[in-house]
């Protein structure tokens, strides 16, 4: 964690009546503390002067009271009553200077005020009290700028974990990790949407919510700072969500929430994006699986991360699984939502635990799954790609002629091994988009395919496709009929004739003709294995090349 911001860090952001006394003002005045030296921790919001009885009715507590005891009143019972008065009303502490109405202090007042737990200290030298006020303000004044500054540091990095592609899970550990204690996002109704632990390494947060915040529905722990992220446009009053920090790990200070109230702003913004809970959700798996994948998150934080969003394979080996749409991101109007909604029905016949997530600006669903054992690999994912075209075609996503979505799995294995297998998917998904239609692909088989997809933009590339391939590519622009279909099948089949002839619907004679034509074109021999090696790969690379 930075130790910027360390739970530590974040504590005595208000001037206590201890910091006031040892300020060069008071110092001066030799202060003698006659009761409540174990409150003088208390915070002082503000500094007032006064001689009157009543003064206890300007005051709204929390000030640090300077007199030189005019208004104490000469009977004990009156002295009495203005510290009952003034402690009723909550004041930090009293100060009085001694002088020419008191040369030490009456014992009545203060017995009452040790009895009414109430700071009051003795000046035994004269201070000037204008020189005092100004002196602790500009204290307090310093105090609020660096909470603010501590406040706003915490924004910038939630601003720039959202810029670079997290989402509100980062939103929300960044401020776990800044109060030292969880922090949970729940709908409007009390419904738990995200959590992000913070404290000892053993701590779930889900535990603590179904400990603690599931069970104090109607009225939140003591302690609680509740943050509302407001949705539905500015001056409209709604609420989209709530922010909550339970004081698990230590209180939720000031700054806390503050900082909580800055990054609702944040929320706010996200929140609108994704018009609906059930899209919100979804994206938030989609931006846990995605976080996972980029290693954002460790594999030993994951599983407690898992749980929170519902997904509770046990111990069993994890199947990651993208899949991506040919058309891209769909347009507005909850497609998204819709898409979520479709695919988890159909996947719900699948019979494993299953985390479901959607990535819109990328046009990809990313899930997991939980096997029984990793036999049953190949079953899972016919099944799962099948539930997942239905969800696609549910969901209207699937335009008329357009090509069906993709489906890449991964290789089985823990929490490490998906958090790979998801980013290797991810990619694969994208550099499967020009092969022949499948009903899923399996990752660890296109690794080819992806080298060639990251070379796209590379010069080199397409430099080698047409000097493998060119002479072939104008003829077929040219000429009837076209060339590089037969080549790509007869190296499919791995130069078996026979075959290629039967899948071409060919005659070997019409075959043999072909394959002369495009040796003489090429200048090559098809029966060198270099040359096969070369023309392979060249019609890979040619589907990601202009």
């Amino acid at each position: 964690m930075d130790s910027r911001f360390t739970p530590q860090g974040t504590q005595g952001t208000g001037i206590t009546v201890q910091r006031a006394l040892e300020l060069p003002g008071l110092r001066s005045g030799l202060p003698e503390v006659l009761a409540g030296a174990d409150r003088l921790h208390r915070t002082v919001r503000w500094v007032h002067a006064g001689e009157v009885p009543n003064i206890a009715s300007l005051l709204k507590g929390g000030e640090l009271l300077l007199t030189t005891g005019y208004g104490l009143g000469t009977r004990p019972a009156d002295q009495r009553a203005f510290v009952r008065t003034l402690a009723e009303r909550g004041i930090a502490a009293l100060v009085v200077e001694l002088g020419p109405r008191f040369s030490r202090l009456p014992a009545a007042l203060v017995e009452t005020a040790r009895t009414a737990g109430l700071p009051l200290v003795q000046l035994h030298r004269e201070v000037p009290f204008v020189a005092v006020t100004e002196e602790i303000h500009t204290e307090i004044v310093n105090g609020h700028y660096a909470l603010l500054q501590r406040a706003e540091e915490v924004h910038r990095r939630c601003t720039e974990a959202l810029l670079g592609g997290g989402g509100v899970p980062q939103v929300l550990g960044i401020l776990a990790g800044f109060s030292g204690n969880p922090v949970f996002l729940e709908t409007a109704g009390g419904q738990l949407l995200y959590a992000a632990g913070a404290g000892p390494a053993d701590t779930d947060p889900l535990q603590v919510w179904e400990g603690l915040r599931g069970q104090h529905k109607d009225q939140p722990p003591a302690g609680t700072t509740l943050v509302d992220v407001p949705g539905g446009g500015p001056g409209t009053g709604s609420v989209r969500a709530r922010l909550v920090l339970l004081p698990v790990s230590a209180p939720v200070a000031p700054v806390h929430r503050i900082a909580a109230e800055r990054a609702a702003g944040i929320l706010a913004v996200v929140l609108m994006q994704a018009r609906q809970e059930e899209e919100l959700a979804a994206r938030g798996r989609g931006d846990f699986l995605t976080d996972l994948a980029e290693g954002r998150i460790d594999a030993e934080d994951a599983p407690a991360q898992a749980r929170v969003l519902g997904f509770k394979p046990g111990g069993a080996p994890l199947l990651p699984v993208v899949m991506r749409l040919a058309d891209g991101p769909s347009p507005g109007g909850g497609g998204w939502a819709v898409l979520a909604r479709a695919v988890a029905e159909e996947l719900a016949s699948v019979g494993v635990p299953v985390l479901l997530g959607v990535r819109p600006v990328e046009g990809r669903v990313p899930l997991l799954l939980g096997l029984r054992s990793e036999s049953e690999r190949s079953a899972v994912a016919d099944r799962v790609a099948s539930a997942l075209r239905a969800g696609v075609e549910r969901a209207g996503m699937q335009r008329p002629g357009a090509r069906p979505p993709v489906v890449v799995v991964g290789v089985a294995g823990g929490w490490a091994a998906a958090s790979a297998g998801l980013r290797h998917a991810a990619e694969t998904a994208a550099a499967a988009q020009g092969l022949p239609e499948l009903p899923w692909y399996d990752a660890r088989r296109l690794d080819i395919d992806l080298l060639l997809w990251r070379l796209r933009d590379h010069p080199d590339l397409a430099a080698f496709v047409d000097r493998a391939i060119g002479p072939l590519r104008d003829h077929d622009q040219r000429s009837k009929p076209p060339l590089l279909p037969t080549l790509e099948t007869y190296l499919a089949h791995a130069g078996r004739k026979a075959e290629t002839a039967r899948e071409l619907h060919l005659n070997r004679q019409t075959l043999y003709n072909r394959l002369a034509r495009i040796g003489e074109l090429l200048g090559t021999d098809l029966d060198d294995p270099q040359t096969v090696l070369a023309l392979s790969l060249a019609l890979r690379a040619r589907r990601h090349v202009p």
